[in-house]
């Protein structure tokens, strides 16, 4: 019988571990929570989400709702563990956090081809026909400094920030309302309006704020996808207007007009009990939170469930160490897939778990798999984690800069066109590539 070792149980390592049991591979998933806490993780359940609750858009054409549509042909379990925990959020899929991961777990469970361990690993262990790294941006120091060591490569990092989360039944709402951008109509969201004085206040007292301290000898460098709302802050006056906090699509309707800025706040749980600010981001200090957020107008009575933090998140310089099909090119017993390996977002470390176990199963059954096509966006996301050639490595979410342009015919086209021509053009490519593989994708 072929064994397969997974290290950590994140999003990642469960999709794969799953991926593998429902065709009868027998895996070890080894996750050291929660006898081992991490500076962000809150529980010891598997698959949780840190940063946010949210897995992003579900509408096409868009970029993650493309990589969702290609990870659908897959039949991806914790898509459909997130799908069947979803709450409402517009157009994006959103999950209790909680009963997501419960979901996993008890999908985990379900398979008696998958053994669950409580331990920390420092190393490939042995005793497995192939391991798989997924250890995550908060792997142990202990796993980080094995993988320094034995692949000779140094290990990079960036900040990450969350968002508070604030309790339903204290945010007034007699200022904030009820609605979806363009869809006001619906309820999903709730939605802070500012006038330009109000902003004014709140950006100010962001700036001045007080923030966690780092070490000394650690360089401050943050992923541009989620910046700590100060930093934005400090990119010039209506740097949060333009950007997290635009109110583009809302009317307020204690004036009828649009408001100089919006922070909404979303959906944390099936009951509507908790609220996160959605991109507000903040390395400030729970204090200076408590006094800031409270500036924003509906939330001046806030409970604060949780305050934003900020952690550090590790990756390898995967492209210099991995093979196309995410091995160690000096260990190809060896995998590594989430966000450890250079992908960022949730969905694309689901993604690239799914084609670690797919690579994995492929050399158990003693096969060549081909690479996705580079024009679907599983193929590029791995192309880019695997042969990037920009330098530094920094981590990336799936965008549709990765994928090769369209023939120069379509290249004129109006951005929703040539977005759509690009989707139709990488579900198809991918549909081909799974009906190549000759796999059954229905859950076992």
């Amino acid at each position: 019988m072929k064994f397969v070792g997974i290290i950590g149980a994140g999003l990642a390592g469960s999709e794969a571990a799953l991926v593998l049991a429902r065709h009868g591979i027998s895996v070890t998933l080894y996750e050291m929570r929660p006898a081992k806490v991490t500076p962000a993780h809150t529980t010891g359940l598997p698959a949780e989400l840190v940063c946010s609750n949210s897995l992003k858009s579900m509408e096409l054409p868009g970029a993650q709702a493309l990589l969702k549509a290609e990870l659908e042909l897959l039949s991806s379990p914790l898509l459909a563990c997130a799908k069947r925990t979803s709450v409402p959020a517009g157009k994006a899929l959103a999950v209790d956090r909680k009963v997501f991961s419960k979901a996993v777990l008890a999908e985990l469970q379900r398979h008696t081809s998958i053994t669950m361990e409580t331990t920390e690993v420092a190393r490939a262990p042995e005793g497995h026909d192939f391991v798989l790294i997924a250890t995550g941006p908060l792997s142990s120091d202990a796993i980080v400094e094995w993988l320094t060591t034995t692949f000779s490569a140094e290990s990079l990092y960036f900040y990450d920030a969350i968002a508070p989360i604030v309790s339903a039944d204290s945010i007034t709402l007699t200022k904030a309302f009820f609605g979806s951008r363009w869809r006001p109509e619906e309820k999903d969201y709730i939605n802070c309006p500012f006038t330009e004085e109000e902003y004014t206040a709140f950006r100010d007292a962001l700036i001045s704020g007080e923030t966690t301290k780092r070490h000394s000898f650690e360089r401050e460098q943050f992923f541009e996808a989620c910046l700590p709302l100060e930093i934005i802050a400090s990119r010039g006056y209506e740097s949060m207007a333009y950007g997290p906090l635009k109110p583009i699509g809302f009317s307020d309707p204690q004036t009828g007009k649009r408001p100089f800025a919006l922070c909404q706040l979303r959906r944390e749980d099936a009951e509507g009990a908790s609220y996160s600010l959605v991109a507000c981001q903040t390395r400030l200090t729970q204090a200076e939170q408590k006094r800031i957020f409270r500036k924003i107008p509906g939330l001046e009575q806030a409970e604060f469930l949780r305050f934003g933090s900020c952690h550090r998140n590790t990756f390898m310089d995967s492209p210099e160490l991995l093979s196309k099909d995410l091995s160690f090119r000096k260990m190809p017993s060896v995998f590594l897939a989430g966000q450890v390996c250079g992908n960022e977002g949730y969905v694309e470390s689901i993604a690239t778990g799914h084609l670690a176990a797919l690579f994995i199963m492929a050399k158990l059954l003693g096969k060549d798999l081909a690479r996705p096509p580079e024009t679907s966006a599983l193929g590029s996301l791995l192309g880019y984690v695997t042969t990037s050639k920009q330098r530094p490595f920094s981590p990336t979410s799936f965008h549709f800069g990765l994928l090769p342009p369209l023939p120069e015919l379509f290249r004129r086209v109006l951005k929703k066109e040539k977005q759509t021509l690009l989707c139709n053009r990488a579900i198809e490519d991918a549909r081909h590539w799974i009906a190549g593989m000759g796999l059954s994708w229905k859950s076992k």
